[in-house]
């Protein structure tokens, strides 16, 4: 096997990014067999076609040696990858078909337990205290985020980490649209986590998220007497098939609930908590006065 030919014109080089941390599959991660079927896959359209590994990286912008990599299951393929195989092996969308997966495939298992989950709630309830929601954050936000824990993630690791949280997000386009509701306390808005222009557009992404039909964002003032939340943060998702779920996540433990008596007080708690907490058109107007005090 030859080594990387480097690709042709601006597209070769913006695809040799694919060498970034963050896009090798992690060893420990059960979701291996799935970016090894992925790379046969392509392999096998790519035979199909007609194309020589050297031929299909020039179609496509990336180097031989990437061709290689992503077939042979030693390289996470990138979503624009598929586009472009896709594409060039006019593979009527199969191909870019598999980009779900793939982004999937990239999460540590507590944090895709967690996404399946998600993906099936009709309804989903949080309480943070701490910190801004995960489904939330803005990337940079996340990234400094990451980049605070001690002791401190490798590049790559805190690239997966950061790439599931934003994956999540997709919860928000899911149809038929779920019922997401969130209570902010005041303090996670207060705390500049990223630097001054991290934090304003986080109060920004807020702001935007809450203009959403299926979305409530309220905050917890600090100011509040009665609080039901003063033992965490917690979360609970009503799911398709009709149950209900609590999430607890805690320094370095995350927790899925199922006992219908659990589940229970934290229903009760989160119910509480959203009673205390201020109406929806308070808090967007208490993140629109914070944004403007940044």
């Amino acid at each position: 096997m030859s080594v990387d030919s480097g690709g042709t014109g601006t597209e070769g080089g913006a695809a040799e990014g694919a060498d970034e941390p963050g896009w090798e599959p992690d060893a420990d991660n059960d979701s291996v067999g799935v970016i090894a079927a992925v790379g046969r896959q392509i392999k096998l359209w790519r035979m199909s076609g007609g194309f020589s590994q050297a031929e299909f990286g020039v179609a496509i912008g990336y180097g031989e040696n990437q061709i290689y990599k992503v077939e042979a299951g030693k390289r996470i393929p990138r979503p624009e990858f598929l586009d472009k195989a896709d594409q060039v092996l006019s593979a009527g969308g199969k191909i870019a078909a598999m980009k779900r997966d793939v982004a999937e495939a990239r999460y540590p298992r507590k944090v895709r337990n967690l996404a399946k989950l998600e993906a099936e709630a009709l309804e989903l309830g949080a309480y943070e205290s701490l910190v801004v929601h995960g489904l939330l954050q803005t990337e940079e936000y996340a990234r400094a985020l990451y980049g605070l824990r001690r002791p401190a993630y490798e590049e790559d690791e805190l690239e997966r980490l950061v790439a599931a949280r934003m994956g999540r997000q997709c919860l928000f386009d899911q149809r038929p649209l779920p019922l997401l509701t969130f209570v902010q306390e005041e303090a996670s808005l207060r705390r500049p986590v990223g630097g001054r222009m991290v934090w304003r557009r986080q109060l920004e992404h807020l702001l935007e998220r809450a203009t959403l039909r299926h979305v409530e964002i309220q905050v917890m003032p600090t100011s509040a007497e009665e609080h039901s939340g003063l033992g965490g943060s917690l979360q609970v998702l009503k799911l398709r098939n009709g149950t209900t779920v609590g999430h607890n996540e805690v320094q370095l433990s995350s927790r899925v609930i199922s006992d219908p008596k659990e589940v229970q007080i934290l229903e009760m708690r989160y119910g509480m908590i959203r009673s205390q907490a201020m109406r929806p058109r308070e808090s967007r107007a208490f993140i629109e006065k914070l944004l403007g005090e940044t």
